[in-house]
């Protein structure tokens, strides 16, 4: 299906699947390679995003892997204003989402940062609903439901209460890793395309997660292609964007699915 978001005033063609890179301004992410946290680490880190096709940075300053100790609120904006800070500097013009589950917080990253996309891990509440249609903004919806259909039930009440407040562009995550076991993230993973009843465009993040290397009995440095196979099957299904570390082989992924289903359409067209 064919998507356009509104990112500051520019249209996102989510037609052709787009690539997030991780931004991870932490000491404590699950994979100790995404976290970056002097100015040069950030800037390289951003940069490198955007040199291997990604079109979304998506920064986050506090951690949500399984048993993660929660920072304060200020914290995480001194964080987050640090890294947003040096991101613009080195990518003025990349759109740039903040990963976070705290309103205020994005609220900040908004307004005093030009960020364009709200990325929300906590299922979402009234408050965070009522600041993202406020700040006129895409967001991204998360559901931590551990079957298909409790997803879709639950992604559908909070979409009406979203349109309810005048939000426009919201964009569906359904959460793996987050509230499920790692055979619920296959079965939602097996089930992906029914999300697209919903109308809406799919984000998929599963690099490196624990549903891939506690399968294959690895560690998140050796998830890689279990994170590539992954990846092509949600695109094969719908995803419109990937979530991921490693950004040069998901725009591969990316441009190799997009022709095959590019020819597919052609040839039917004839």
């Amino acid at each position: 299906m064919d998507y356009t978001i509104n990112v500051n005033g520019r249209l996102m063609d989510l037609s052709e699947p787009q690539v997030m890179g991780i931004l991870n301004v932490t000491p404590d992410s699950f994979y100790a390679a995404s976290r970056k946290q002097t100015e040069q680490e950030i800037a390289e880190r951003a940069s490198q995003i955007v040199a291997e096709g990604g079109t979304i940075i998506d920064a986050g300053a506090c951690s949500t892997r399984p048993g993660f100790e929660e920072i304060s609120e200020a914290e995480e904006m001194d964080r987050l204003r640090f890294g947003l800070g040096v991101v613009r500097r080195e990518q003025p013009d990349c759109m740039i989402s903040v990963d976070t589950f705290r309103p205020d917080v994005a609220r900040m990253a908004v307004e005093e940062f030009g960020v364009g996309i709200v990325n929300d891990v906590s299922e979402g509440n009234a408050r965070m609903f009522r600041m993202v249609s406020r700040l006129r903004v895409p967001y991204i919806l998360m559901s931590q439901q551990p079957t298909m259909r409790k997803m879709l039930l639950s992604l559908a009440e909070k979409v009406q209460q979203l349109r309810d407040l005048g939000a426009k562009d919201i964009i569906l995550d359904p959460g793996f890793g987050f509230g499920k076991t790692l055979d619920e993230n296959y079965q939602i993973m097996g089930e992906l395309e029914k999300l697209q009843v919903m109308g809406l465009p799919i984000l998929v993040g599963v690099s490196r997660k624990s549903m891939i290397y506690k399968l294959l009995g690895f560690t998140p440095n050796e998830s890689l292609n279990g994170t590539t196979v992954l990846n092509t099957i949600a695109l094969m299904k719908g995803a419109s964007i990937l979530r991921v570390h490693d950004v040069k082989e998901a725009v591969e992924c990316c441009k190799t699915i997009w022709k095959v289903k590019s020819e597919k359409f052609s040839t039917a067209q004839r």
